[in-house]
């Protein structure tokens, strides 16, 4: 595995000389669009990280929890995870720490504590990769995708619950 790194870059090298290209230059354009790439995407990923926090520092998520937890747990959803499937699609860290708050209390092994697993290995954060690749590619109209990503959140992070309560 060491090895894996320096002989990837020894292979760029080898074939950028067979084909005659210079790989200094190659490689400094590449990081110079990469800096513009980083400072388009800024504004999006701004709005999505400041609206994470406000959500978080309001208290609004806890409301919004409680209130969704009786109609997920009809579909098997455990209400201790709602908030982490209301949360991931926003915020990988944010998930993250509500997935090591369900370990610290619930135990690893625990039904909750797998559900919050594979939750959070099974969904994605759909606005922050919506973000990036949109405004990467300078689409303004996003359609149907955000809601068709979040839909099929929603639904892996059910069919999930499920699968654990059988297992």
């Amino acid at each position: 595995m060491n090895y894996i790194v320096p002989v990837l870059l020894i292979v760029v090298l080898v074939y950028g000389l067979i084909k005659k290209v210079n790989v200094y230059d190659s490689f400094v354009l590449g990081a110079k669009q990469s800096f513009n790439l980083s400072l388009s995407i800024f504004p999006y990923l701004a709005a999505t990280f400041i609206m994470v926090n406000a959500l978080r520092a309001s208290g609004l998520d806890k409301y919004v929890t409680s209130f969704l937890s009786p109609p997920f747990s009809l579909l098997g959803v455990p209400s201790e995870v709602v908030e982490l499937m209301l949360l991931r699609p926003f915020s990988g860290s944010g998930s993250l720490a509500i997935l090591t708050d369900v370990y610290k209390q619930y135990g690893v092994d625990s039904y909750i504590s797998r559900c919050a697993s594979c939750i959070y290995g099974s969904s994605e954060t759909v606005f922050y990769v919506a973000s990036v690749y949109f405004a990467g590619t300078k689409v303004k109209h996003t359609g149907a995708a955000i809601p068709i990503a979040l839909f099929c959140n929603l639904l892996g992070s059910v069919a999930a619950c499920l699968l654990c309560r059988i297992m």
